[in-house]
């Protein structure tokens, strides 16, 4: 069983920085698919971002896009996501997975979590 551990999270103004890690407990992490989830208050969790396990070929969200880096250290089993310029709509609870193969950038809608259960997330708050 897959778990993850999501970090880096914060309250940060418009326009700041923030990375954020997520660790996960498998041997298997360079052979997996992994995305980045967000959820906020009130709304569904959508997929943001993307990277396949083959040649970390990545997709973002079009909201995101030009913002959001999506990046992984196979030797530490980390995955990363650099956020930029960041904005008030950002603000949401950032959560990471195993996930299924994406093939294209507008395939991200479809992009699910296939292992493993939900880590605790970490919180993004934005500041306006």
């Amino acid at each position: 069983q897959v778990q993850v551990v999501e970090s880096g999270g914060g309250l940060v103004q418009a326009g700041g920085s923030l990375r954020l890690s997520c660790t996960a407990s498998t041997s298997n992490f360079r052979n997996y698919n992994m995305g980045w989830f967000r959820q906020a208050p009130g709304k569904e969790r959508e997929g943001v971002a993307y990277i396949g396990w083959f040649d970390s070929r990545s997709y973002y969200a079009d909201s995101v896009k030009g913002r959001f880096t999506i990046s992984r250290d196979n030797a530490k089993n980390t995955l990363y996501l650099d956020l930029n310029s960041l904005k008030s709509e950002d603000t949401a609870m950032y959560s990471c997975a195993v996930v299924n193969a994406v093939g294209a950038p507008g395939a991200l809608a479809n992009m699910r979590k296939i292992l493993g259960a939900w880590g605790q997330g970490t919180l993004v708050t934005v500041s306006s």
